[in-house]
């Protein structure tokens, strides 16, 4: 549902609601936020929440500057997981300076900068996730432990999914907040599942993707079990990624009936997406475990597609201009919205340029193997430079780089992977 400023601080007054979370995503596309009493949210609205912008992993680009938190009314919704008295709504925010001038760090600016570049151009994208985490078992100390909560297989039932409520009671908790999850599954890993998302505007699909991991997390803490999104936390299993699917129509023209040439359109963004995937690899696959998974239990490597279901980077159909395109190269641990932003770029780009998808099941390319690699992919792009700001760039490349050092150097490697995200991500 859509509120007006003055609906929602109608809604707090009516529904007894104390705090006000306002949310936002770091360069690493780690969630955070403040909390406010709601008694000062219409000052909110006005003049924005101030943060410290040198405390948060990529924010020095603002270069000492203060930035400060404006809630988008669009987004407001009750955390269920929260107490019934003394209720807490949250919003995601726009991340601007003083002046009011958008923060360039600020990927929900980022993603909407990139549907009016499509808009512009004529078309409109509509994008849909399938997510995949895994639970674990805690010891008597509430301590997560690496024994998968079950060994049940792909779309196994109770008893052998012991799973299965915790994933119904995630979907509830999302209805409550206005989301609407299609289907969830056990996946093909041990203490694996998987939730998916019907299509919708990349902002909220890129909303909707966040609001669904804080769920997991929160959902699952109540269960006494950890939710994990590290890509691939058992080193002989199934890793987690989460295919990203979409599809173009033109511009205000939803509800007609598809353009002729709307299959090629079709093809050329996908044929721009393989073209430019290497170079932001860096983006859908952020860290140093997630080139783990790239090549096993059918996570792609190489830059093909194919109609099929298979290990393929890109699935789509040659002839069915009602199938959409699916990338499934990404992982959870990604920033949604710049990901999809690029993503749109991309595809603008192959439209543009006419670009021919190669032959199904054909291609030269793979993924990058490491995140050094795809460090130096991203570093060479003229495309990402074209899109991201220098300063933002250099940041996140400094971060990557650093993280690919202290791996490199780190005496126990699974340890050190093991510490850094097992726990956190």
């Amino acid at each position: 549902m859509i509120y007006s400023e003055n609906e929602i601080l109608q809604y707090i007054d009516e529904n007894d609601v104390k705090f006000v979370k306002l949310t936002f995503c770091d360069l690493n596309g780690r969630l955070k936020n403040i909390s406010i009493l709601s008694s000062e949210l219409a000052a909110t609205f006005e003049r924005g929440a101030r943060i410290t912008a040198k405390k948060i992993p990529g924010f020095e680009a603002a270069g000492g500057k203060d930035l400060f938190l404006f809630p988008d009314v669009n987004t407001m919704t009750v955390l269920p997981w929260r107490p019934q008295q003394g209720r807490v709504i949250r919003m995601f925010c726009y991340i601007r300076y003083a002046d009011g001038s958008p923060f360039e760090g600020d990927g929900r600016y980022f993603l909407k900068t990139a549907m009016k570049a499509a808009i512009s151009a004529g078309y409109c994208f509509r994008f849909g996730t399938s997510c995949e985490f895994t639970l674990f078992k805690k010891d008597e100390n509430g301590i997560p432990t690496k024994k998968p909560h079950d060994y049940a297989g792909y779309c196994d039932i109770a008893p052998d999914d012991k799973g299965e409520n915790i994933r119904r009671d995630v979907c509830l908790t999302l209805e409550q907040m206005g989301i609407h999850p299609i289907s969830s599954r056990h996946e093909s890993g041990c203490g694996q599942h998987e939730i998916d998302f019907n299509a919708s505007s990349a902002l909220k699909a890129a909303d909707t993707f966040l609001s669904f991991k804080s769920a997991v997390k929160s959902v699952a803490e109540t269960h006494g079990v950890h939710a994990s999104f590290m890509p691939k936390p058992l080193r002989n299993d199934c890793g987690n990624g989460m295919h990203i699917s979409f599809n173009i129509f033109p511009d205000n023209d939803l509800m007609e009936e598809k353009t002729p040439d709307s299959n090629d359109v079709l093809k050329n963004a996908a044929a721009g997406i393989m073209q430019h995937i290497r170079e932001f690899t860096l983006f859908t696959n952020s860290t140093v475990n997630s080139y783990s998974r790239f090549g096993e239990f059918s996570a792609p490597r190489e830059i093909i597609w194919a109609e099929d279901e298979g290990s393929q980077l890109i699935r789509m159909s040659a002839d069915d201009t009602d199938s959409p395109v699916e990338l499934r190269a990404a992982d959870c641990i990604c920033d949604p919205y710049f990901v999809f932003g690029l993503m749109i770029y991309a595809a603008l780009d192959g439209i543009s340029s006419k670009l021919e998808l190669p032959a199904e099941n054909s291609g030269a390319e793979c993924l990058p193997a490491t995140l050094e690699e795809a460090c130096g992919c991203t570093q060479d792009s003229d495309f990402i430079k074209k899109y991201i700001p220098e300063n933002i760039l250099s940041i996140i490349l400094k971060s990557a780089r650093d993280e690919w050092r202290e791996y490199s150097n780190a005496y126990d490697k699974d340890a050190f992977e093991e510490k850094k995200y097992f726990y956190s991500l």
